[in-house]
């Protein structure tokens, strides 16, 4: 059984001015650098040493698992960077303010457009589409990961990371919209032979 930790990387510039991001490679705001350096602390307070970690291609997530790993004292630990766990891509809403869109859209359109499983934005991802990248790695790569290693961790999206959680926590396509994972916040899953046996989200 190996231990398995998820984060969604902290604030990034464009979370704080309320604007679609995906994959637009903004960095961190200040206070997303305080989220991280916050998770890094709780981890460490559990006596947490990681084996392996996992990134996307995107800076917000790459750093965030950096500032996590130093505050481990791990922060030589390479971390494998995976663009099937980058964030999904939001297409024509790409840096479009989201109280704008709403505006323009209405706020139904919108939310179905950020929230549901299976409809995307005009020309983005929608969160199904995502999954088919993201699941063949995290099912070929990560889950053998927590065979081989203690622990494994994975900074990456909210997007990304809700395809994962969907998978451990068994989440139906109706569901799906209502999962919120929050920034900066880890989620320390116990997994044996592929499946989640245990969990705890390490909130402030």
């Amino acid at each position: 059984m190996g231990t398995l930790i998820l984060i969604r990387h902290g604030q990034s510039v464009w979370n704080a001015e309320n604007r679609f991001t995906g994959w637009v490679n903004v960095p961190l705001s200040e206070q997303g650098i305080t989220e991280a350096k916050d998770a890094g602390a709780r981890l460490a307070a559990e006596g947490i040493t990681v084996d392996i970690a996992f990134t996307s291609e995107l800076q917000r997530a790459i750093n965030t698992g950096r500032f996590v790993l130093e505050a481990l004292g791990q922060g030589d630990l390479t971390q494998i960077e995976a663009w099937q766990l980058n964030e999904r891509f939001y297409g024509a809403l790409t840096g479009r303010d989201k109280d704008q869109t709403r505006e323009e859209f209405g706020e139904e359109q919108v939310h179905i457009w950020r929230r549901s499983y299976d409809i995307p934005p005009p020309a983005g991802e929608s969160l199904a589409d995502t999954s088919r990248r993201t699941i063949p790695y995290f099912t070929e790569t990560i889950i053998p990961a927590t065979e081989a290693h203690d622990v494994v961790m994975v900074a990456a999206h909210g997007n990304s990371l809700r395809a994962i959680l969907k998978v451990l926590d068994d989440v139906s396509d109706e569901e799906i919209p209502g999962i919120e994972i929050a920034t900066g916040v880890p989620y320390v899953y116990e997994v044996a032979d592929g499946r989640a046996v245990d969990k705890r989200i390490l909130t402030g």
